[in-house]
């Protein structure tokens, strides 16, 4: 199966000059989301992940299945004001424009090893957060899965020491 024919991409959103890769038609079709789990769940299997970390929102429809099917423990790393404990959290650029992310204080335990799952891998600014995060609580990152990965923009720039692994290359 060619998981790419499931990714329709969108000019122009969500701001001018951005070619968005809509990943919703490669959701709704039930053979195509589990095969492109089924690869992330190997991979998790490969580096040995204890706990998936998944940041808001995208990473959670694809870390969620990925942690059940392994019995593990999935992590959100969540937009401002969404976590209801104590948290910590890290500011970060986008391509079009800034965020911050938070994780609640005690989600990890120092010396878990952590797979961080994502939809897109773009400039990077988003997992290189969720990386920060992940080891400001002594989490272990054994490795950065994404469903797409964007190569002109580069993000595998700012994962430079961390195993890298996308099914889908633009």
């Amino acid at each position: 199966m060619n998981l790419k024919d499931y990714v329709a991409s969108i000019p122009d959103f969500p701001v001018e000059g951005i070619l968005f890769r809509d990943i919703t038609p490669l959701m709704a079709d039930g053979k195509a989301f589990k095969e492109a789990c089924q690869y992330l769940i190997e991979y998790a299997k490969k580096i040995g992940a204890q706990v998936v970390v998944g940041p808001e929102s995208r990473g959670f429809i694809f870390g969620c299945p990925v942690a059940n099917e392994l019995q593990i423990g999935f992590v959100p790393v969540r937009k401002p004001h969404k976590l209801p404990r104590k948290t910590i959290s890290y500011k970060y650029d986008l391509e079009y424009g800034s965020n911050e992310l938070h994780i609640h204080a005690d989600a990890i335990k120092p010396g878990q090893k952590i797979l961080i799952i994502d939809d897109l891998l773009a400039t990077g600014g988003t997992v290189e957060a969720t990386i920060k995060l992940v080891e400001q609580l002594g989490g272990q990152v054994v490795g950065c899965a994404f469903l797409i990965e964007l190569e002109d923009l580069k993000g595998r720039d700012k994962l430079q020491g961390y195993d890298v692994y996308t099914l889908l290359k633009y």
